[in-house]
């Protein structure tokens, strides 16, 4: 039976890693939350249209005329 002592304490070390990490993860998204710029939208800057007239081909367009 005391075989299953060291697994125990294994497990319980694996999950307090874990819960560690959670927390530090929870921590750091605030962090960033609480440093943006009040009223402002993460991705106001972002021009989601441009880069994308090469994904269009020329062939396209004629096969539908």
């Amino acid at each position: 039976m005391g075989g299953r002592t060291r697994e125990t304490f294994n497990k319980r070390q694996k999950e307090r890693a874990r819960q560690e990490k959670q927390r530090d993860k929870i921590a750091k998204r605030q962090q960033r939350k609480s440093e943006r710029p009040e009223g402002a939208a993460p991705d106001d800057n972002i021009d989601w249209t441009a880069g994308n007239e090469s994904m269009i081909s020329d062939d396209s367009v004629a096969d539908e005329s």
